[in-house]
């Protein structure tokens, strides 16, 4: 059996619009995730508009702020891969990253859909981006549109 998510039926999700963050270091995986989160909002009659790509992981966050703070989106879906190298350079990244998207689902109170893929090579990476696992990217939108719903009804 495969890791992948059965992510059931559409949420009641018409026009809500999300925004997308998307690194573009590892852009051939990232692309497979943002074609996975866009597939997914487009499932749930999301508006999405175009995807914001920044250099890095290290640079989701910041854009995923200001995104957030806009006072448009209802949530932001962020993309990103990380593979580990042979340096502390993997955790200082993934920290860092994973830190400043909590930060911004926090303090603008908008849902901020985690799909930064953490991964030790290439092949981890592809199979959480539309292979054997699923794809993540799908996966982080359906959760900030849950989330984003499920405020809506606070």
């Amino acid at each position: 059996m495969s890791g992948t998510a059965d992510l059931g039926a559409p949420l009641p999700a018409d026009g809500l619009e999300v925004a997308v963050v998307a690194a573009r270091f590892n852009e051939d995986v990232v692309a497979r995730l943002v074609d996975g989160a866009r597939a997914e909002l487009a499932r749930h009659g999301c508006v999405v508009a175009d995807t914001v790509w920044v250099p890095g992981a290290f640079e989701v966050p910041v854009v995923a702020q200001r995104l957030a703070a806009s006072g448009r989106p209802a949530a932001v879906v962020v993309l990103a891969c990380v593979v580990r190298g042979g340096t502390p350079h993997f955790e200082y990244v993934s920290s860092a990253v994973t830190t400043g998207c909590e930060a911004v689902a926090r303090t603008t109170g908008v849902p901020v859909g985690f799909g930064v893929l953490t991964v030790d090579d290439r092949e981890q990476a592809l199979a959480r981006a539309g292979g054997t696992e699923g794809n993540k990217g799908a996966e982080a939108a359906q959760a900030a549109v849950a989330t984003a719903l499920v405020l809506r009804e606070l």
